[in-house]
């Protein structure tokens, strides 16, 4: 790993959730494990009142999202000494003078040699202002140090939206100065797709139309929306999870091999792969490739769940998706004639999110009627919980005959021993302080994700046959959805554990 240089994190909205579930407990770990610089420094912004010694109390010391034990007591404390506050006042939209004189005070003070990243904790619309009154003040200037900005998801609402805060964010610094984070490219397991692919001689020739015959996504969680209703009226299924994550993990499945390595190399071929998807405007299409679903009441790991239209903040008479299935192609050789499946939602059986390779069954069967045609080969990648790997094949069972079951061969990460998995926030932040912007999302990828997703917006909202269909809390998802799926298949409805699957054999 390359040494990490001295520097100042500077985080906006610092007394909101996400500072102290994710960041504070992420930085907390690198420290703990001594990844950070010796003189890395937290300097915390925002509205609220406050000073270094509460802020270090709230956020650090009696942090519940980190472990409070007398054991790391010692280093809580040693690493509170490093986290300062800066009251911004009444507004984000104000003289940032105060601020400049805090941050270079610090600078001398803690010896971070200028290097600053600003961490955008807050909603989008606050992103330009405070990128324009850090550039009025030269603080996103770039000489001998280095000066970085990370932005926290949503990026837009739309492909408009989009495209007008990277315009705004552009206007007052480099677009290689602009880190914008998605938490689930910090997974091992999403990070694994590359390696999984373009190290493995047994895959990368295997991995087109030749032999795949469809991909599926799941991305499924037990939870519904909590006190999150309001937010998610706005948002929806599609805007909360497919636009993003799941569409990066598309990129990362679809993409042709880089030239090498390198951050940029890598972005090339995601973007590349995010502008072949093919754009579905027809309203024909759009009803045969999609359906959305909302959850009712139900049963949910044995507990009584209320319906989307009881949660706190929702209307009740909302059409809003809880549940968004699409399938769609990819226009390149690669992909040709390959369908895609992706599916995300609330309230299932359990929380998962796993893609499955499916791949074409041999052109000459000479086992035919032996079993094998009802289980498709499979690469399972789960990318969470029980991280790893499994490969679904056929193998004979014993005695007479040639009757064929399907074996699994499977890896998990937790077989490491003793590796430590980074959680993603601490890889993303650890990341953008070593300037490898790999994991990060550049403006054109965003905006080629929009343009993907912004036409099934809009057919969900004014199409004259659109449909939401209700689904119990607790099931997989409205009863119609296999039929999304081509041919005589349906989608895979993942256990808590890897291998789980209704038929199986362990060889041992």
């Amino acid at each position: 790993m390359n040494k990490i240089p001295n520097q100042l994190l500077v985080i906006f909205g610092a007394s909101g959730d996400l500072t102290e579930r994710k960041l504070i407990p992420a930085l907390f770990n690198l420290f703990q494990g001594k990844h950070l610089s010796p003189r890395f420094t937290v300097l915390g912004v925002s509205r609220s009142t406050g000073d270094d010694a509460s802020f270090r109390e709230r956020m650090v010391l009696k942090n519940k999202f980190i472990p409070q034990t007398i054991g790391n007591f010692g280093l809580r404390k040693e690493f509170s000494e490093r986290v300062f506050y800066h009251d911004l006042g009444d507004s984000y939209d104000t003289d940032y003078g105060p601020l400049k004189d805090r941050i270079l005070a610090l600078d001398a003070d803690q010896g971070v040699a200028g290097n600053v990243i600003f961490y955008f904790s807050t909603p989008p619309s606050l992103y330009g202002t405070i990128a324009k009154n850090l550039h009025a003040r030269g603080l996103l200037e770039e000489l001998d140090s280095y000066r970085r900005l990370i932005v926290e998801k949503p990026f837009g609402y739309d492909l408009e939206s989009a495209r007008e805060l990277n315009r705004e964010l552009q206007q007052y610094c480099e677009e290689s100065q602009i880190y914008r984070i998605d938490h689930y490219l910090g997974k091992e397991t999403v990070q694994n797709l590359l390696v999984t692919r373009f190290a493995n001689s047994i895959f990368e020739p295997l991995w087109n139309r030749n032999y795949i015959r469809h991909v599926e996504i799941t991305n499924a969680e037990s939870e519904g929306v909590g006190k999150r209703g309001g937010y998610y009226e706005r948002s929806g299924a599609l805007r909360d999870m497919f636009q993003n994550h799941l569409l990066q993990i598309v990129s990362l499945v679809v993409m042709e091999p880089p030239i090498g390595p390198q951050p940029e190399e890598i972005r090339n071929e995601k973007v590349k792969a995010l502008k072949s998807l093919r754009v579905m405007t027809d309203p024909k299409v759009l009803f045969s490739h999609t359906i959305r679903g909302q959850y009712l009441a139900g049963s949910c790991n044995g507990e009584q769940a209320v319906g989307y239209r009881e949660e706190e903040g929702v209307d009740p008479q909302s059409t809003t998706e809880t549940y968004a299935a699409i399938k769609f192609y990819v226009d390149n050789w690669r992909w040709s004639g390959v369908p895609f499946y992706v599916r995300t939602a609330k309230r299932m059986p359990t929380k998962v999110t796993e893609v499955v390779i499916h791949f074409k069954t041999p052109h000459h069967q000479i086992f035919r009627g032996s079993g094998m045609e009802q289980y498709d080969n499979k690469l399972i990648i789960r990318i969470q919980p029980n991280e790893g790997m499994a490969i679904k094949f056929g193998v004979k069972v014993p005695g007479q005959g040639f009757e064929v079951a399907r074996a699994n061969l499977d890896f998990y990460y937790s077989d490491l021993g003793q590796v430590t998995v980074m959680e993603p926030y601490e890889r993303l932040l650890l990341d953008a302080m070593n300037g490898d912007a790999t994991l990060y999302a550049r403006a054109d990828e965003v905006e080629a994700a929009w343009k993907f997703v912004d036409p099934i917006l809009k057919y969900w909202q004014h199409g004259e046959d659109v449909v939401t269909y209700g689904y119990s809390s607790g099931m997989w998802g409205p009863k119609n959805a296999d039929e999304l799926i081509e041919g005589d298949f349906g989608w895979r409805n993942p256990g808590e554990h890897l291998r789980d699957d209704p038929a199986f054999c362990v060889i041992s």
